[in-house]
């Protein structure tokens, strides 16, 4: 018995390591991709290592964001969809998660490697439920917009600090620090999309958190945690967000998804 026990476990490994080698890739991991991005960056009058960082980051994630719709625009399910590249590029946005593999900093240049991975069929389905909803969908669109929009003030504010007066540099400098946080809060809000999307609700709500505590006055990111609050029962923290929204604005788009769910029990009883 325990000689034939013993032949059985070798002939498993032996045909796990034979279709292995062969290419039978188990079906979990068969669909993954990997794209990566080096992203070098010269440091400017205003920069530190964290303002590189996400500076750097941004300009890999789009120059991966691009790559990664490249591809999914090859794939016929995706062409049905009728998008334009850069409408599933924003999309895209909202279904995965950019992380950085290394980076290096030495003062004046920072290097940094990232990493997007995926499984292309699970994107191509995000893709086609972000699609579907309009709130969501013109949110992507509305923070890639951002994000292109700060790149440009940051590589202007860059150019003008390079030749600015004393008197004058300190409130560029204030202006550069303000419109890099915008940019970083713009990704964290992203992270935030990307984890609701695939229910990983505590990520969602600390990305969302991050990038409020960033820029507080990035709303849709206020009205997406509240929505995450809700789903997690956590309704008061989700009144707090929604009650932030309606001083700010009782008819913003983000924010009219998620208050249904509660209004009878929280705001008509």
């Amino acid at each position: 018995m325990h000689k034939k026990t013993t032949l059985f476990v070798f002939v498993g490994v032996f045909l796990s390591a034979f279709l292995g080698l062969a290419g039978f890739v188990p079906a979990v991991f068969a669909g993954m991709q990997t794209f990566e991005k080096d992203y070098t960056y010269e440091a400017g009058e205003a920069d530190s290592k964290l303002s590189c960082r996400t500076i750097s980051l941004e300009q890999a994630k789009r120059l991966l964001l691009e790559e990664l719709g490249t591809y999914l625009e090859s794939r016929t399910e995706v062409k049905n969809f009728q998008l334009t590249k850069d409408q599933i590029t924003s999309l895209t946005a909202g279904a995965v998660k950019t992380e950085i593999v290394s980076e290096a900093w030495d003062g004046r240049i920072y290097r940094l490697k990232a990493r997007i991975t995926a499984d292309p069929d699970e994107v191509a389905k995000a893709v086609k439920a972000l699609r579907a909803d309009r709130d969501k969908s013109a949110a992507l669109e509305k923070s890639r917009a951002a994000a292109a929009q700060y790149l440009q003030e940051i590589e202007k504010l860059k150019k003008e600090l390079a030749s600015a007066q004393r008197d004058a540099a300190a409130a560029k400098r204030l202006e550069y620090s303000r419109t890099v946080n915008k940019l970083s809060a713009v990704d964290w809000y992203e992270q935030g999309l990307a984890h609701f999307r695939k229910g990983e609700m505590d990520q969602a709500a600390r990305a969302f958190t991050k990038a409020i505590e960033v820029d507080p006055e990035l709303y849709p990111a206020i009205a997406y945690r509240g929505h995450t609050y809700s789903v997690m029962h956590q309704q008061d923290k989700a009144i707090a967000d929604y009650n932030r929204m309606l001083e700010k604005n009782p008819r913003h788009r983000h924010f009219v998804f998620g208050i249904p769910k509660i209004l009878r029990r929280y705001f008509l009883s």
